[in-house]
């Protein structure tokens, strides 16, 4: 069947296929043509860049080693002269790192050989549904992320960025600052936003149970295995598998995983056959994992696959302009959802807010206005409502500073206030409302204080 015959079957985008070894097009042009699309073939750089010249493609696979040069100057010739090209490299068995400097050079994905017609239907899914859903996804809700600071804006453009590709991304940060909120934006803008989105928590997961959550296992495997099971890696199948702490994972673990990721396939516990899958691995942690490897407290080989791309999430005290229209959304989002009236934060909130380092970040954010809204008596939240931390106002250090008697002030403050509160309760019999009248707060406020310092009647 020459070229034009399948052309002329085909009703499908055009796909450009580079590779100097004939028998490969074939196979590759055949395997397209069962999926409904035509497709040119070009055994040289050279050829492959007269043809981007002529026509318009909607999908490149090329092979790394090429007569003239290699895929990777390809990507980097698509990357400059054709943006809106997905490429995508066709490795050899094992040669795992030509594929990680591929997608850092802004490959769409990777195959390898021998390329089987599931991987190659799964990527072609993938790239089609990036080319049909781009102007939708563009206009998609992409402020989940809120915050107009220079440090959130370049946040989201990243995103969206890295929302058309299928390379992996490390997602960095500290506790509370939005990694896993990040990771569904990059999954829900991207062309796997129909498919599952599964968060896994490393650290929750005992080390002895760690392979069939991950991998599933049947009927039998083990003691207590009555029924068969799928893992994450079966119920992400076809959309995003987020490792969350992916720094807590044992070394056997990380050996295990590295190669599900390597080679896009994984093996239940009592399976004899392995299962293909098609998942895009997000990764993050509040560790310094480059650290880990040169402690050998994680695998070299997992962070280079893991961390293609890395996307760093700043710490609220870096955005701290973003404070107030964090602070607005939050307030009217715990309003709305305990069914009170919604409230403001005075001037003195916001000054006390703003200078607060927030160790915690967003979550502590939330939580520090989950609290004021509980604590405060009128319509609008003032700065003795947030119950601030004193240790971390300013340019406070993060570490509680002592108190002439050697405690940490918090401590101390919180021994002071207890002894208030009970005092004021013993003078009125136990009476709340008549001790939270002494004292000069209101019943909510002392209901607070009487939960949180622990405090019976």
């Amino acid at each position: 069947m020459t070229q034009t015959e399948r052309r002329a079957r085909s009703s499908g985008p055009d796909v450009l296929i580079v590779d100097d070894e004939d028998d490969i097009r074939e196979l590759l042009e055949l395997s397209l043509l069962r999926l409904g699309l035509a497709s040119d073939g070009a055994a040289s750089l050279a050829e492959a860049r007269r043809l981007l010249g002529e026509k318009r493609y909607r999908l490149c696979l090329t092979d790394m080693r090429l007569p003239d040069g290699d895929g990777l100057e390809l990507v980097h010739y698509i990357a400059e002269h054709v943006r809106d090209l997905p490429v995508a490299v066709i490795t050899a068995f094992g040669s795992m790192d030509n594929a990680v400097t591929a997608l850092k050079a802004g490959a769409f994905d990777y195959l390898s050989k021998p390329v089987s017609i599931e991987q190659l239907r799964a990527l072609v899914k993938s790239v089609f549904s990036v080319s049909a859903e781009g102007a939708e996804g563009a206009r998609k809700d992409s402020t989940s992320l809120i915050g107009e600071s220079p440090a959130m804006v370049q946040v989201r453009s990243l995103i969206e960025k890295l929302a058309r590709s299928q390379a992996p991304v490390f997602i960095s940060g500290e506790s509370g600052s939005g990694k896993e909120r990040a990771a569904r934006m990059i999954h829900e803008l991207g062309p796997r936003a129909a498919a599952p989105f599964v968060a896994v928590n490393c650290g929750a997961i005992p080390e002895n149970l760690m392979e069939s959550e991950f991998f599933g296992a049947r009927k039998g495997a083990f003691t207590g295995a009555d029924a068969d099971r799928e893992g994450f890696f079966q119920a992400a199948h076809g959309g995003t598998l987020f490792l969350d702490e992916v720094g807590d994972l044992p070394l056997p673990m990380q050996v295990k995983l590295l190669r599900a990721i390597q080679e896009k396939k994984f093996r239940r516990l009592g399976d004899t056959a392995e299962t293909a899958v098609d998942v895009r691995i997000l990764s993050a942690t509040h560790q310094n994992l480059k650290a880990m490897v040169d402690a050998a407290r994680f695998r070299q080989d997992l962070f280079y696959r893991l961390n293609v791309i890395e996307l760093r999430m700043p710490a609220l005290r870096e955005r701290s302009e973003d404070i107030p229209q964090l602070a607005e959304v939050l307030l009217a989002r715990l309003a709305e959802s305990s069914g009170l009236p919604a409230v403001k934060l005075s001037e003195g909130a916001l000054r006390a807010l703003k200078a607060y380092a927030f160790p915690g970040n967003v979550r502590e954010l939330e939580n520090v206005l989950e609290r004021a809204l509980a604590l405060c008596s009128g319509d609008a939240i003032g700065a003795d409502d947030l119950l601030l931390d004193p240790s971390d106002i300013g340019e406070a250090s993060h570490a509680a500073p002592e108190t002439p008697g050697g405690a940490p002030l918090q401590d101390y403050l919180d021994r002071v206030e207890r002894h208030v509160i009970e005092e004021a309760l013993e003078k009125t019999g136990g009476n709340r409302t008549a001790a939270a009248r002494a004292l000069g707060v209101t019943f909510r406020s002392l209901r607070y204080r009487l939960e949180r310092l622990g405090i019976k009647e």
